[in-house]
């Protein structure tokens, strides 16, 4: 969907959103055809690459639909299309990073640099759709790997995906990283602080701690690798050392 020129993925979501609505308006009451078209709207603004976008894709429809007075529903029905956005997007996970899939090849080379014992566990924290899990689980096919995710619906459609990983749903802040021989994260910059603390407060040494494309402030990085479009994957050996104070020129 990133690949296509904006707003043109935008239009094919809306458009098979309004596709759905009018076949399924054939066979359903109009409540469940409203909702399981503003379903096809919310699953395709997964694959948006920004917030904001991810919101006109998911927000097009429902909308749409009520602006051209398509279907005659009470008021209170057009909140089952936000609350539908909210279980997707939750707010709690509005603070972290938005859901951006681990590109393909990202974590290539990993295995090299962060070694791990046969049986090891192995946390993605904040798994989203699985694509990190998916790299996780060609680095280590030997690791036990686990996912979390605030958000129900990823969750479940995370653990469709993944079968052969353990995925549940929860706050990545609140649980416990101490078991885990390496926690994935791909976060954003504002995170990365609060991130290197609960791994210093929790996680053992020799543990690993890897990054995608930010860093940990601060801290001396054991590894790092090229990875996709121009970023870098950082890899930390716990307990995490200060990196050295940058001289002035």
């Amino acid at each position: 969907m990133t690949r296509l020129p904006w707003p043109l993925p935008a239009l094919l979501v809306w458009a098979g959103a309004w596709l759905a609505f009018m076949g399924l308006r054939a066979v359903v009451p109009p409540l469940p055809a409203l909702l399981l078209a503003c379903g096809v709207g919310v699953a395709g603004s997964l694959l948006a690459a920004s917030w904001w976008r991810r919101g006109l894709v998911a927000l097009g429809f429902p909308l749409s639909a009520a602006l051209s007075g398509a279907v005659a529903l009470p008021g209170w029905a057009w909140l089952l299309p936000l609350a539908l956005l909210l279980l997707v997007y939750p707010i709690n996970a509005w603070r972290d990073a938005p859901l951006f899939p681990t590109p393909a090849g990202a974590l290539r080379g990993l295995q090299a640099h962060a070694t791990l014992a046969d049986g090891a566990l192995v946390l993605d924290a904040g798994c989203g759709l699985g694509a990190g899990l998916r790299a996780l689980r060609a680095a280590y096919p030997q690791a036990r790997l686990q996912g979390l995710e605030w958000s129900w619906p990823l969750a479940l459609l995370c653990r469709l995906r993944c079968p052969w990983a353990r995925v549940r749903r929860g706050d990545i802040w609140a649980a416990d990283w101490s078991g885990y021989a390496l926690v994935y994260v791909f976060q954003r910059p504002e995170s990365m602080a609060r991130v290197a603390a609960k791994a210093s407060a929790e996680m053992a040494p020799g543990s690993w701690l890897v990054s995608l494309a930010f860093e940990l402030p601060g801290v001396r990085a054991s590894a790092r690798l090229p990875s996709f479009a121009g970023h870098v994957l950082w890899i930390y050996r716990l307990p995490l050392s200060q990196a050295p104070p940058v001289e002035a020129p």
